[in-house]
């Protein structure tokens, strides 16, 4: 149609999706599986592009500098909104430079050590930590993950000294876990799923209010319920795209991600992994975002938490 405006045709060609993790890890997976799925709904190849480092600015700050087309879109986890308070000096504003897209979902972290642990349950690993201090270490996928957070807010509450060990990615951290190298993890629900099915991993607590719903971690109790009480910490995945994208995009790339996670295969997948499907409005997303961004830079604030 003559005058029409440039994006009435969008998609016409590949759609990138910025991790801003190394691959094999929690978001890694989702991000790939969405792809999957969006693709067949927008007719054009949705690629996964692995940019990580520097506690997730990395790969985000390459979207934040993209062209706000649609075309370039990051899969935000947790940090996105914990950054702003541990990091003062930014490359990009974080309530500005972006424009939300979908709150994927929600789960919880799950407190992991290997199989051949002398740790069975979270009272064994805070009894092992006041024994030693500083002697165990807890792995994360990058300073100011949710599993860096998870791991703060567990020293802070339980009163003990843990050495956290960040890594470029849930990846290489389960890596070094499995390893020996490092003693525990606060790992995305996720992202070990399927080594706590083949008994490589063991869950002592999940780190959310309440249990988790997924048959795999039900039975699994919580960190509040096991001697830390208050606890809870969450990590989430959510889309967005840079600021300025058109609304009639953002709307169709919203559709898109809301029919690849509600469908079956999806569902089943990402709920048998820990993650609960919440699929929203652009809106829903950067009120849930705020809402975090202002509950953690209390905790940061409070704590006195540092990226170390």
């Amino acid at each position: 149609m003559a005058g029409a405006p440039a994006h009435a045709a969008f998609p016409d060609k590949p759609i990138r999706i910025v991790v801003p993790f190394s691959p094999g890890g929690g978001t890694d997976l989702i991000a790939r599986a969405m792809g999957v799925a969006m693709a067949q709904d927008l007719g054009q190849p949705v690629v996964v592009d692995n940019k990580p480092g520097g506690g997730t600015i990395i790969g985000t700050d390459n979207v934040a500098k993209s062209a706000p087309d649609g075309y370039t879109l990051v899969m935000a986890t947790f940090a996105h909104a914990v950054n702003p308070s541990l990091q003062p000096k930014l490359p990009y504003d974080t309530d500005k430079a972006f424009t939300p897209v979908m709150l994927v979902g929600r789960s919880p972290n799950v407190l992991v050590v290997r199989a051949d642990s002398p740790y069975k349950t979270v009272r064994d690993v805070i009894a092992a930590a006041k024994g030693k201090p500083g002697g165990l270490s807890f792995a994360s996928q990058g300073p100011g993950t949710s599993a860096h957070l998870a791991g703060e807010l567990f020293k802070r509450l339980a009163s003990v000294d843990l050495n956290h060990i960040p890594y470029k990615g849930a990846g290489p951290a389960i890596t070094d876990l499995l390893g020996g190298q490092v003693d525990l993890m606060f790992a995305t629900a996720s992202a070990v799923a399927n080594l706590l099915e083949t008994g490589k991993l063991r869950a002592l607590g999940v780190t959310t209010a309440q249990r988790s719903p997924s048959p795999d971690l039900s039975k699994v109790p919580t960190i509040a319920e096991s001697g830390v009480p208050g606890y809870v910490a969450e990590s989430w995945y959510g889309l967005f795209a840079p600021a300025g994208t058109p609304a009639p995009v953002v709307a169709r790339l919203n559709a898109a991600a809301r029919k690849a996670v509600t469908a079956d295969a999806f569902r089943k997948r990402a709920e048998a992994e820990g993650l609960i499907v919440t699929p929203g409005t652009p809106d829903e997303l950067g009120r849930y975002v705020r809402a975090e961004e202002a509950r953690w830079g209390k905790v940061v604030k409070d704590a006195r938490i540092g990226v170390n």
